[in-house]
């Protein structure tokens, strides 16, 4: 049986002074944006999910998967977001409790 080594492709490094070109700096999101922005992706998946189900109760929505799919996306987001809301709580319960 013949092994053929497996081929590397080369790593090309560069060193480049600090006095030089500098990549412009890409803006850094703050964590209360972050939980913001999933606040709100939350809120567009559970409003998603009331217009499928609205459709649904009116006979304009042959599918019932799409329905069922738009549900239980929205069931997830409100568990992962009701879960770092617990998360966070407990760390700031032990954060007041610590003595300084």
């Amino acid at each position: 049986m013949d092994i053929t080594p497996i081929e590397m492709t080369p790593v090309h490094m560069s060193a480049r002074s600090h006095l030089g070109e500098t990549a412009a700096a890409q803006p850094v999101k703050s964590f209360g944006e972050f939980v913001t922005d999933a606040l709100k992706k939350a809120n567009e998946l559970e409003l998603e999910s009331e217009k499928l189900n609205a459709a649904l109760a009116a006979g304009r929505i042959e599918d019932i998967s799409q329905v069922v799919v738009a549900s239980q996306k929205a069931d997830i987001a409100l568990q992962l977001t009701l879960q770092l809301r617990n998360r966070a709580t407990a760390a700031y319960q032990e954060i007041m409790r610590m003595q300084v």
